[in-house]
């Protein structure tokens, strides 16, 4: 699953760094700045129109893949829940479409693309759900189609909008892209999609509709605050430094991103799935040693490789972004200790301990958005990757004491 996913990625990393210097070429850093708020706002409306239901649906499917009755209680509460965060997010963003491009943009002259994003916000929901459902099925090559596919066909459009249509069309590219992606995704998946989900037999009922709800809970504090603190963070760089600063620190996370989305598939298709399955501190121990015996030192690597190369990187995809170099060290140094927060945090979400999982992502978010608030008029645009890096540094002690207290509560219930 590794080796096939490395590939994908690969693939999708070299297509990334191709679009990535286009759009600096082409649009300079406030280009760069707008387009990380669009994306942003793109993850929030992914949660809100989905009801943060992607873990709930990964987990579950998982665990009831053989048995119909309980995948149709499932699919027909998702049903109910999707309508009623789709019609809700739609209405809001077409209503309020001037009030939230002034807010991203600083102008009111992008609320048309925040009333075509209205429009698109069914696809973006779908398309969350039923990806949910191929990771709980753990369907890795179909789910390397999909994932190949749709990101060719997403960056040609992207590109073909952007030399046609300058920062516009890279903007509508990216609105329209969930539609694509939903297609892609159907066109592969649709045949094993409908074993699993029996449309006709759907029902008006949300049976288990309290299971549901507490990942819709642990979504909006990890995607939506996450994505609105990214959204004040950039906000904050313009009003205290330039947009151009604004969009430096947007491509840093752009790279980071990148290399993070290999992370992100790995743990959904692989870490939830078997978090799910596990009882005992033994067994998650013996689980624990194994990915970081073998995703760890990968990831370290790479991330060792990255940094040398910073150079040539900034060169390659973000000509003229020089302000960028000094950067690499926190983030890298960051992310890496995220991705072992990460990797215990799974467990929150594979057992539902929505109170941890809500602290953990509060704190953290709280430490980042304050430390960044404070060292970015000392440090200027690197103050922000600073106190990245030392949020984790607080938050990997809080989640392993965490985890580890819930299997020893486990075990003294069982004794």
């Amino acid at each position: 699953m590794t080796s096939l996913n490395a590939g994908v990625i690969g693939i999708r990393f070299v297509i990334s760094l191709f679009i990535q210097r286009l759009i600096a070429q082409y649009l300079g850093e406030t280009g760069v700045s707008k387009i990380g708020q669009l994306r942003n706002l793109s993850e929030l409306l992914t949660s809100f129109s989905s009801l943060g239901l992607f873990n709930g649906v990964v987990k579950y499917v998982a665990e009831h893949k053989e048995d119909k009755e309980q995948l149709n209680k499932l699919f027909s509460t998702v049903f109910i829940l999707s309508i009623i965060g789709i019609v809700s997010t739609s209405i809001v963003i077409f209503i309020f479409s001037e009030s939230i491009s002034s807010y991203l943009f600083t102008t009111a002259e992008f609320s048309y693309l925040i009333k075509l994003t209205a429009v698109i916000v069914p696809f973006i929901s779908l398309n969350r759900i039923f990806s949910g459902v191929v990771n709980g099925l753990s369907q890795y090559k179909k789910f390397a189609k999909i994932e190949l596919f749709g990101y060719i066909a997403t960056s040609l459009l992207t590109v073909v909008f952007l030399l046609n249509f300058n920062i516009d069309g890279v903007l509508i590219a990216l609105v329209i892209t969930p539609v694509i992606q939903l297609a892609t995704l159907l066109f592969v998946f649709f045949k094993v999609l409908k074993e699993y989900v029996e449309f006709k037999n759907l029902k008006w009922k949300a049976p288990m509709l309290k299971l549901l709800l507490s990942f819709s809970i642990m979504s909006f504090f990890s995607t939506v605050l996450l994505n609105y603190v990214s959204i004040e963070i950039r906000a904050m760089i313009i009003r205290r430094i330039t947009e151009t600063d604004a969009g430096i620190w947007t491509a840093m996370t752009n790279i980071s991103k990148n290399y993070m989305v290999f992370s992100g598939a790995i743990f959904t298709l692989y870490v939830l799935p078997k978090y799910a399955a596990i009882h005992s501190k033994k067994d998650f121990t013996t689980e624990l040693k194994v990915i970081f015996k073998t995703l760890l030192p990968l990831f370290g690597v790479g991330m060792l490789l990255i940094y040398c190369l910073r150079e040539y990187i900034i060169q390659l995809v973000y000509p003229g972004f020089n302000e960028m170099g000094p950067l690499f060290k926190w983030q890298l140094a960051g992310d890496f200790l995220r991705l072992i927060t990460i990797i215990l945090g799974y467990q929150f979400i594979a057992k539902k301990l929505v109170l941890n999982f809500i602290f953990t992502e509060v704190i953290s978010l709280i430490i980042y958005f304050g430390l960044a608030s404070y060292f970015v008029d000392i440090y200027g645009v690197e103050g922000v990757v600073i106190a990245n890096f030392i949020r984790y540094v607080i938050v990997i002690f809080i989640v392993f004491f965490l985890v580890y207290r819930y299997f020893k509560k486990t075990a003294n219930t069982y004794s």
